[in-house]
């Protein structure tokens, strides 16, 4: 158990001043009763000693106190909440070879396209979020239910500069795992949109090894032909074309590492694979159920036993 607001229990420290002080009072008004009647003449001014009765409605009156005082420092405890929490990450390359027209009108125009269909038939409970990468990672959405913010993230994307697949895992794992081991296990998948070609950065077969073991897969689906061709301009104004095939066996290498496959065809049906091997389940997560109401409750109660207990024990001393 642990209280919400625990600065209150301080407050426990005035139930023995107050019990101290009560003694005290006891004593004194003892012994200022001595100078009207000497003890021998006592029985007869007062028939009935009130005896330890007379304790007994200050006592319930601080039990009521502890009561009110642990209420306010609102007592907790950690239970179990059931959530839909599956997760797929889409994360895909926007490095210059996305601007190859072998998929029509581009690979990057192509990988919209099925990631928009993908994202139109998911069910709703699925949390999807989107990163893209080239040399550089950029989060676009965490994972999330609302589909229209992942797809008008999608759109922005253009293709330039180098590609670090790597790094781009490694942030995706940071997002699907933050806790590493140590949080909950709950479904959750990697889609990897790339042609595969890994030039900077960190290994990601290493990070693929990684992501199996925390459970998570990677799905990799290989962009491009090997007929495609990237056109640049030089500096002197010159144009140069190169072949830009995907990497299919990197591509491969990725998904096996984790436990996930592989497809050669950006498509919504192939997104759609990976939810069915996904899943859905129903995960746990902790949460705090507050105590408050059983606290309260108590001191309520005593509070009328001890209003009670005060009137009759009065009533019978006088």
């Amino acid at each position: 158990m642990s209280f919400a607001a625990p600065w209150f229990l301080l407050a426990l420290l005035l139930v023995p001043a107050a019990a101290a002080v009560y003694v005290w009072w006891e004593r004194r008004r003892s012994r200022g009763a001595q100078p009207w009647a000497s003890p021998a003449l006592m029985p007869s001014v007062a028939s009935t000693a009130p005896g330890w009765h007379r304790h007994v409605g200050p006592a319930v009156y601080a039990l009521a106190a502890i009561a009110l005082i642990v209420a306010l420092a609102r007592p907790e405890h950690e239970v179990e909440v059931q959530v839909e929490q599956a997760s797929v990450m889409l994360v895909t390359d926007r490095s210059g070879s996305m601007r190859s027209t072998d998929l029509k009108p581009t690979r990057m125009d192509a990988v919209k396209g099925a990631a928009s269909s993908f994202l139109d038939q998911v069910p709703q409970e699925i949390r999807v979020g989107a990163l893209a990468f080239n040399n550089k990672t950029r989060l676009l959405a965490s994972p999330t239910t609302d589909r229209d913010r992942v797809k008008r993230a999608l759109n922005t994307l253009t293709g330039a500069g180098s590609t670090a697949t790597g790094d781009a895992l490694g942030a995706a794992l940071a997002i699907l795992r933050p806790q590493g081991l140590r949080g909950p296990q709950t479904p959750a998948a990697i889609v990897l949109l790339s042609d595969g070609k890994n030039v900077r950065g960190r290994d990601p077969v290493r990070l693929a090894r990684r992501a199996g073991r925390l459970g998570v897969r990677i799905f990799t689906i290989s962009l491009g032909t090997d007929q495609g061709t990237l056109t640049s301009r030089n500096a002197d104004g010159t144009t140069k074309t190169e072949l830009v095939p995907p990497d299919r066996a990197a591509m491969r290498q990725i998904a096996d590492a984790s436990g996930g496959t592989t497809s050669d065809a950006p498509t919504a049906e192939a997104l759609q694979a990976v939810y069915e091997k996904l899943g859905s389940a129903v995960a746990t997560e902790p949460g705090k159920d507050q105590l408050t109401s059983a606290p309260v409750g108590v001191a309520l109660v005593l509070l009328v036993v001890g209003a009670g207990l005060a009137l009759r024990l009065t009533g019978r001393i006088v």
